[in-house]
């Protein structure tokens, strides 16, 4: 007799069963469970796995309804094996799996990949493995369903030669069993790996085009997200929210403005939703790429937002020195009833910091801690301790680490040092340099920016002494590099690079150097490594990446066309003033994005005001 012609007969002799399939709500579900119940038909293991059919997001509740099956057969617990699977408690999964052997009732090729997927969930390997035995001795291994869950789980628990080893094994494999070692190589970290296998697969879903472009994002290889994003594009694979979140993203992080438009446009050509998530990348993308306009524009129209896309732009705002204006949607953001987190609130201390805001700043550190119970973390001491170090205030900065709970980090101590700097007050300096040098003695930038300081203070023989606890430490300053976009093509640039134009580029540095020379410039070779004599150090500046970036941009680029370049380091002083020099004299603009801040250069002006 067939399930229906079951259900069908139960249904004749009591018409309440019919309430199963119209189950809307756990309230109903207690109801006709109480009904079962009481009409002792919860005895019927028919009925009765129905019923546990739909109280699966309910552990306990599915777990009450299988104390009452008398006669539980393979059907109930392959249900609670699959329940449980997902659930907190997915070591339960077993505990049903052992009565099971213990009822003598074998199991099937259903069982074993919830039992498997436990296993993965819990990333518990040693049970995984005896999973897997059983596999192989109820004779379910060459199982492609069962095969695939193999293969997911030990990727999963990183062990990617059992995956390996399960998936050469495989008579047949499906995009599934493909997928899963691909994801695996990805979670860890084997990217290279990854893409051999996902160019060997005879057939791609969306999925695995997902994985692998979210496996490049994730490993920090932006221009590989991208790039597999156009290929995928080109063989006519449409994205969807997933896939452009990590797109969006890498732009943002390789500040390729005109690669985010194009995945913008596509989301809107494709009539993607923009969720929340991909709705805050965006925005992100946009004030990351110097676009600052355009990041309040799509964030005003979100149609949802929450902390975290208030936070962001907060953010973008405090990065690119609109002190005022960041102030003002935070208090927006509370005005409407978000909670601020405590990334809010070092969004929105930054902006304070940057905008010389030192009232308000100490005024929503107190609300923080306050009003919101958010005890500060290190991040927020630091942006205390650079702003009252950018309004001059050293003294209160230095006093204020002094009585902080926590010790010190180096940004904290770095940002103190930096206003030493600014203010050339080696005494703080000389403090403060000692700290940060125990904190970070690995750090070739503090060394350079205290050395810097001392040279100011004429203090030679301090200089002499940095210079030996390098050599001492081994200290390397680490390749600094500058990226430009130029007609949706990223253009990386080092010292000591070859690139293809390398010779025009230095002919265009040549140009522009004889015309800044002109208004006054002059190389400042302080900043440049102090062991080598002053006609090294003039070579060694004007081959710094962002100023071939520059050249490269302004070789490539109509007049008046905006230049936008990231750097991975902070920019030194000579890069800053030349940039300044080449706005004011060419009349061009420049977006420059280093490891802190952005900087806008125009008409001879820096937005910074020469502090960063």
């Amino acid at each position: 007799m067939s399930s229906s012609t079951v259900l069908n007969t139960l249904r004749s002799k009591h018409p309440k069963l019919a309430l199963l399939q119209t189950c809307s709500s756990f309230t109903d579900l207690k109801i006709i469970h109480g009904f079962l119940t009481r009409t002792h038909l919860i005895s019927d293991v028919f009925v009765a796995s129905r019923l546990l059919s739909l109280s699966s997001n309910s552990t306990e509740y599915a777990h009450r309804i299988f104390s009452q099956i008398q006669s539980p057969n393979l059907f109930v617990f392959n249900l609670l094996i699959r329940t449980f699977s997902t659930s907190p408690e997915a070591s339960k999964a077993y505990n049903f799996y052992t009565q099971m052997l213990r009822l003598c009732i074998p199991p099937d090729n259903i069982t074993f990949p919830f039992l498997i997927k436990a296993s993965a969930e819990m990333e518990c390997v040693r049970t995984g493995e005896q999973i897997h035995s059983h596999v192989v001795r109820f004779g379910f291994h060459n199982d492609v369903y069962v095969e695939n869950s193999l293969v997911h789980m030990y990727a999963t628990c990183g062990l990617i030669a059992s995956a390996g080893r399960v998936f050469g094994a495989m008579s047949f494999r499906n995009v599934v069993s493909w997928t899963s070692m691909v994801d695996g190589y990805c979670k860890c970290g084997l990217v290279d790996d990854a893409r051999e296998m996902f160019d060997e697969m005879p057939h791609r879903n969306l999925v695995t085009w997902s994985i692998m472009i979210n496996g490049y994002a994730k490993s920090n290889r932006f221009e590989e997200a991208v790039e597999l994003f156009e290929v995928m594009r080109r063989e006519g694979v449409v994205a969807n929210e997933t896939v452009m979140v990590s797109v969006v993203s890498s732009c943002a992080h390789l500040g390729a403005l005109g690669v985010g438009v194009r995945a913008h446009e596509y989301v809107v050509e494709n009539g993607m939703g923009v969720n929340l998530v991909l709705g805050t990348a965006l925005v992100e993308m946009y004030w990351r790429c110097g676009e600052m306009e355009k990041a309040v524009s799509v964030f005003q129209e979100l149609d949802e937002k929450d902390s975290l896309s208030w936070s962001s732009i907060i953010k973008g705002l405090a990065v690119h020195g609109h002190g005022h204006k960041a102030v003002g949607y935070f208090s927006e953001m509370v005005r409407l009833g978000f909670v601020p987190r405590d990334v809010t609130f070092t969004a929105v201390l930054s902006a304070c910091s940057h905008g010389g805001l030192v009232e308000k700043g100490f005024e929503l550190y107190e609300m923080m801690k306050r009003d919101y119970k958010i005890e500060p973390r290190l991040e927020h001491y630091g942006c205390i301790v650079d702003m009252l170090g950018r309004a001059g205030k050293l003294a209160e900065a230095e006093r204020f680490i002094e009585k902080m709970p926590v010790k010190p980090n180096a940004p904290i101590l770095g940002a103190l040092l930096g206003a030493c700097k600014i203010y050339k007050n080696a005494e703080v300096a000389e403090r403060v340099g000692n700290m940060l040098l125990e904190v970070k003695p690995e750090h070739s930038g503090y060394y350079v920016l205290l050395s810097n300081i001392y040279a100011c203070a004429g203090k030679w023989e301090k200089i002499e002494r940095l210079r030996e606890m390098m050599k001492e430490k081994l200290v390397r300053k680490p390749p600094a590099w500058s990226l430009i976009e130029i007609d949706g093509k990223i253009n990386k640039f080092s010292m000591g690079d070859d690139h293809p134009e390398m010779g025009k580029i230095r002919r265009k540095w040549e140009e522009i150097l004889g015309k800044i020379r002109l208004v006054g410039y002059k190389g400042n070779t302080e900043e440049a490594f102090f062991d080598v004599d002053e006609e090294e150090k003039e070579s060694a500046i004007h081959m710094h990446s962002e100023k071939l970036a520059i050249a490269y941009g302004m070789m490539k680029t109509k007049p008046g066309t905006v230049i936008r370049i990231v750097k991975n380091l902070r920019v030194c002083e000579d890069c800053h003033t030349v940039t300044k020099h080449i706005s004011e004299v060419y009349g061009r603009e420049f977006i420059v994005r280093d490891r802190n801040r952005f900087h806008h250069f125009r008409n001879g002006l820096c937005s910074c005001r020469d502090y960063w």
